[in-house]
């Protein structure tokens, strides 16, 4: 009964090789473990990075969509009336009266009392 005893004991306890290729295989793993991480968080950084300049993208398509609305108005007859007239420009047989002190009255007349009498 002796033997068995020492038998079971040393089938347990693994050879020094075998220990030192456990530990070695180990540490190969942990090495390749540490060497994803900076190309992980790298890949990660630039996923962030596109999410935001598509996101610019984005917003600047929508921009140059109102801006090529804006340019098509500016090609009619009424947009250039409108923004001579807010230059100060007059139609010739017109008169173009200047009105200054209007927010002063304004606050001497209150916010309501102006816009019942139909000035705005």
């Amino acid at each position: 009964m002796a033997n068995r005893g020492r038998r079971a004991s040393s089938r347990t306890r693994p050879s020094r090789s075998a220990l030192a290729l456990r530990w070695l295989a180990a540490l190969v793993l942990v090495a390749i473990a540490v060497g994803y991480v900076h190309p992980i968080r790298a890949y990660r950084d630039a996923r962030g990075e596109v999410a935001g300049q598509r996101a610019e993208v984005d917003h600047l398509t929508r921009a140059n969509a109102e801006l090529d609305r804006r340019l098509e108005r500016t090609g009619t007859t009424a947009f250039v009336e409108r923004e001579a007239r807010r230059l100060g420009l007059v139609r010739p047989g017109e008169r173009l009266f200047i009105v200054t002190g209007i927010d002063r009255w304004r606050k001497a007349n209150g916010p309501g009392k102006g816009e019942r009498a139909g000035i705005r």
